[in-house]
C-alpha cells in the first residue's frame, strides 16, 4: 500500500468508505496493495472480522481483487469515478501509444449533419422503424434471427443490461480467458463471478466451455470476431462443436458480443439461438466512431422484452438523435467505402505485424480486429523494455484470469514504416518466446 494513505474508521462500513475514498483521490492507485486483514485491524483497533468484511463488501462492488498469497488489492479498473491518469498512466513523450485499443481516428467516417425532424416526445421515444429494417436485414445476412430487436447505448451496456436482469450477486458467468478487460470489471462490480473459459484462436475451446458448465455458470459470453486481446474469430467448425454443447444447457443464457461489426474480414459463425435464453449484440463504436453510443440487440422475444423494458423506467430510449445519423451512415454509399478501407488498412497492419514477428522468432496472433497478442514470460519486463524503446503496450494482466501472460499491441496507431522497428523491439523485449497458446 502506499505510503501516504492509511485507511481510517471503525465499521466495516466506514473501512470500506475510507478505501473508497484513497481510490477517488488517486492515493490508492490500481493495483496498490492492501494491508493484510489482521494487521490493518490491529492498526485500526478493531477486529480482523470488521476489516474481512470491508474488504467483502469492496470485493463484491468490485473495488478490490483477492489473489491468493499477493494479498488484496485495488483492481486495474475499480468502479469508482478518479481523475484518468490514475486509471491509465499517461504515456511519457516520445513513446508511440499502441495501449488504448482505440480505432484509428484517421479512419473513422464523418458523422454527417441530420436533417431538421419533428421533437421527439416521452411517449413517442424508441427504435425508429427504419433503424430497426436496416439492423434486421444487416443482420440476417449474417445469419441472425432480429425478429425481437431493442437498442442499447453499447455493447457493454447492453451486456450490463442482460447480465443484471438475468442474475443475482453471486451468480457465475462464464467469460474468455484471456477477454475484455472492461466485461472483466463489469462482472466484478455486479458481484458475479466469473468463470474462465479458454480462447484459440477459433474461439472458446469446447473443453474449456464443458469446464465451465460443469463448474455451474448461468450466462456465457462470446466474442464472435476481433476478439480482444487476441484477434480470434469464432470459426463455423467451431462454432458448430460448441452449440453442441449448449444444445445440453438451454436455460444457460448466451450473449454474443460482435463489436468489430463490418470491420471484421471473416464471415459471422453466430451462435444465437443455441439456448432458449440469448442476445446478440452489434455495436458501431468500432466502425464509426466510439462517440456514436449505440448497439442493435438481437435475442429471443423475452430476453429483448425484459431489456428494453427496464431501459423504459431508466434511460428512457436511445437518442433519437444518435439512430438519425447511424441511418445515414448506413445508407452512405461514400461511408461504406470508407468502411471497407478501414477494415483492409486494419488487416494489413495488424498481418505485417505478426508476419514481421514470426520472422524474429516471435509467436503472435491477430486473427481478426485491431489487436495483436503475444505470449511472454515476463510482461513487467516486456511491457517497461518496450516502454524504454519507445512504444506503450498492454499488459496482458488486464484480460486474463488463469491464462499465460502476455501482451497486448493495438495496431491503429502504427504507420506501415513502423512495423520492422517495433518487431525488433518487440523480439528483444521477449527473452524466452512461449507457444502462441493462450491459456495455463
Amino acid at each position: 500500500m502506499t505510503a501516504q494513505y492509511q485507511p481510517t474508521g471503525t465499521t466495516a462500513a466506514g473501512i470500506s468508505a475510507s478505501i473508497e475514498a484513497g481510490v477517488r483521490g488517486g492515493d490508492l492507485p490500481p493495483g496498490a496493495p492492501l494491508p493484510a486483514v489482521r494487521a490493518l485491524a490491529a492498526d485500526l483497533g478493531v477486529s480482523p472480522a470488521t476489516v474481512a468484511s470491508a474488504y467483502r463488501t469492496l470485493r463484491q462492488r468490485g473495488v478490490v481483487e483477492t489473489a491468493g498469497r499477493g494479498g488484496t488489492r485495488i483492481r486495474p479498473r475499480p468502479p469508482v469515478a478518479t481523475t484518468r491518469s490514475a486509471l491509465r498512466p499517461a504515456v511519457p513523450a516520445g513513446v508511440l501509444d499502441l495501449s488504448a485499443g482505440d480505432p484509428d481516428r484517421r479512419l473513422l467516417p464523418p458523422l454527417p449533419a441530420v436533417p431538421p425532424a419533428d421533437p421527439v416526445g416521452y411517449a413517442a421515444g424508441g427504435v425508429l422503424p427504419e433503424l430497426a429494417d436496416l439492423a434486421r436485414a444487416r443482420l440476417a445476412a449474417d445469419g441472425v434471427d432480429a425478429t425481437a430487436l431493442t437498442l442499447t447505448n453499447g455493447a457493454l451496456d447492453g451486456i450490463d443490461r442482460l447480465l443484471t436482469g438475468h442474475l443475482r450477486p453471486g451468480d457465475r458467468v462464464g467469460v474468455e480467458d484471456p477477454g475484455w478487460g472492461n466485461l472483466l470489471d463489469l462482472v466484478a462490480a455486479l458481484g458475479l463471478e466469473p468463470v474462465p473459459v479458454p480462447v484459440d484462436g477459433d474461439g472458446p475451446t469446447v473443453a474449456g466451455l464443458r469446464r465451465a458448465l460443469a463448474n455451474g455458470i448461468r450466462a456465457l459470453v462470446v466474442t464472435t470476431r476481433a476478439h480482444n486481446p487476441t484477434g480470434a474469430a469464432v470459426t463455423a467448425a467451431r462454432a458448430a462443436a460448441l452449440r453442441d454443447v449448449l444444445a445440453g444447457h438451454p436455460d444457460l443464457l448466451l450473449i454474443e458480443d460482435d463489436h468489430a461489426g463490418e470491420l471484421a474480414s471473416v464471415p459471422l459463425a453466430p451462435l444465437a439461438g443455441a439456448t432458449r435464453t440469448w442476445a446478440f449484440l452489434r455495436s458501431v463504436s468500432k466502425p464509426y466512431g466510439p462517440d456514436l453510443r449505440l448497439a442493435v440487440l438481437a435475442g429471443d422475444e423475452a430476453t429483448v422484452a425484459r431489456v428494453a423494458g427496464r431501459m423504459r423506467i431508466g434511460a428512457g430510449w436511445v437518442s433519437t438523435l444518435l439512430q438519425r445519423t447511424v441511418v445515414r451512415l448506413w445508407r452512405d454509399p461514400a461511408t461504406g467505402r470508407r468502411i471497407t478501407a478501414a477494415r483492409e488498412s486494419y488487416d494489413r497492419r495488424r498481418t505485417a505485424l505478426v508476419t514481421a514477428l514470426a520472422a524474429r522468432g516471435v509467436p503472435a496472433t491477430g486473427h481478426t480486429g485491431i489487436n495483436v497478442w503475444v505470449p511472454v514470460p515476463d510482461e513487467t519486463r516486456a511491457v517497461t523494455t518496450l516502454r524504454d524503446s519507445g512504444y506503450a503496450v498492454a499488459p496482458g494482466s488486464l484480460y486474463r484470469l488463469a491464462s499465460a501472460p502476455g501482451i497486448r499491441i493495438t495496431v491503429t496507431p502504427l504507420d506501415d514504416a513502423d512495423v520492422p522497428g517495433l518487431a525488433a523491439a518487440v523480439a528483444a523485449a521477449v527473452d524466452s518466446p512461449t507457444p502462441p497458446t493462450f491459456s495455463a
